[in-house]
């Protein structure tokens, strides 16, 4: 028989007992962050938790941090224990009383960075968004590089520069390239999201030493949604050779809530197949991905459903990738998925892929037409799985507006 928790409501919404998302909130009454997990409407203050003898002794100083990240550090095994503890707290009704105190209803919190951000990774993991953009840029050429399916291509973002969602977005400036060729500097006219799907590493690893991927959940803490906020003329100048840089650098937003990898236990899904075989570093003995149904709204206005099960690398195989020349893991990392982009034309996670770089605007509410993000534009990313206890859950959604560029 499946628990329920004996919170009101809380198996009716995207945060129930099979979910507990972890983030980082305040109030208005005690603005300090402190760690919370999310129930239903409702966000348990972890911190007033660890006061009395509910967590070992071990644990509770985690709890008294501002982020997760000395949490996230302590590994797998005090993040099952927190998990068994938790479950029983909120679904055993003897709890109630005592539990009720450390409630904080979720709409009079503010929310924070759930986690210190120390390092940022972005891949470019789906074989329909990078055939896309080989097609666009690349007409006349094979849409994929040669080394496309060989490892999952990636590169290094900016850490100071991820912010929790809600944070407004100032159009960036820089340079580009006129239509007629001249050079000149101004602020981004083809400002773009990318939905995709982040990784949060909790435990960390020595230099030199690579992870296996087979390892990949005795590292990885959880899962957030990302946009990764992208100015494609200001990329489309500055990228060759070395790749992305002003045109993202700029901001990255992420979630509030991050959902542990337990609780997506009941979205693994078979991977698509790859062809050519990969290499032995990259070869799992469990080819697995999450079936995650994503979803774009554009100033209230669904424009894309992404679906993340058909990505053609894996989180696993990005992580062995991205350490397999000794690079070390450290608490805090964030590794993202790069656009996550399916087959049909509403199943593309950037503007730049769903306008066609601009040629066939989208229609939104009330008849409005847009080909990029215009100020005062408001962008949410949210997704759907199936939990571990046959239900659904929602991740923590991931938005953000446009503010104008500085003068």
């Amino acid at each position: 028989m499946t628990a329920t928790s004996w919170i009101e409501g809380a198996e009716d919404g995207p945060f129930g007992l099979g979910h507990l998302p972890y983030g980082v909130f305040s109030t208005a009454k005690d603005p300090a962050p402190r760690l919370g997990v999310r129930i239903g409407d409702q966000i348990l203050d972890l911190r007033g938790l660890a006061t009395g003898q509910f967590f070992l002794p071990w644990i509770r100083p985690a709890f008294h941090e501002h982020d997760l990240n000395g949490f996230m550090a302590m590994g797998p095994p005090a993040w099952r224990l927190v998990r068994h503890q938790l479950t029983e707290l909120l679904s055993d009704a003897r709890y109630r009383d005592q539990s009720a105190t450390l409630l904080v209803p979720a709409a009079k919190a503010r929310m924070h960075l759930p986690f210190q951000v120390a390092d940022y990774v972005d891949f470019y993991a789906s074989e329909h968004h990078a055939t896309n953009l080989g097609r666009l840029f690349r007409p006349d050429a094979e849409p994929l590089l040669p080394n496309w399916k060989h490892l999952p291509v990636g590169y290094h973002g900016r850490a100071g520069t991820v912010v929790p969602s809600g944070t407004p977005i100032v159009r960036p400036r820089g340079q580009g390239k006129t239509p007629d060729g001249p050079i000149e500097f101004g602020p981004s006219a083809r400002l773009d999201i990318e939905a995709e799907v982040g990784f949060v590493v909790g435990v960390g690893t020595e230099l030199g030493a690579p992870v296996n991927p087979d390892d990949f959940a005795e590292h990885v803490f959880g899962v957030v949604l990302v946009n990764d906020w992208s100015a494609r003329d200001i990329q489309a100048w500055e990228y060759v050779p070395l790749g992305p840089f002003l045109g993202k650098s700029f901001a990255t937003s992420v979630g509030h809530w991050v959902t542990p990898l337990d609780a997506l236990a009941g979205a693994k899904a078979a991977a698509p197949a790859q062809d050519p075989e990969p290499l032995g570093y990259l070869k799992e003995t469990e080819r697995f991905a999450y079936d995650l149904s994503m979803s774009v709204r554009w100033n209230g206005t669904e424009v894309s459903r992404p679906p993340f099960a058909g990505m053609y690398w894996t989180p696993a195989q990005m992580l062995a990738h991205m350490t397999v020349n000794g690079a070390s893991l450290r608490t805090g990392d964030l590794f993202a998925s790069g656009t996550v982009s399916g087959p049909e034309a509403d199943q593309r996670g950037s503007f730049l892929e769903l306008t066609w770089s601009g040629r066939e605007p989208i229609v939104l509410g009330e008849g409005e037409t847009r080909s990029f993000l215009e100020d005062g534009d408001t962008v949410t990313i949210g997704a759907t799985a199936r939990g571990a206890d046959g239900g659904t859950i929602g991740l923590g959604e991931v938005t953000g507006t446009i503010l104008p560029a500085l003068d």
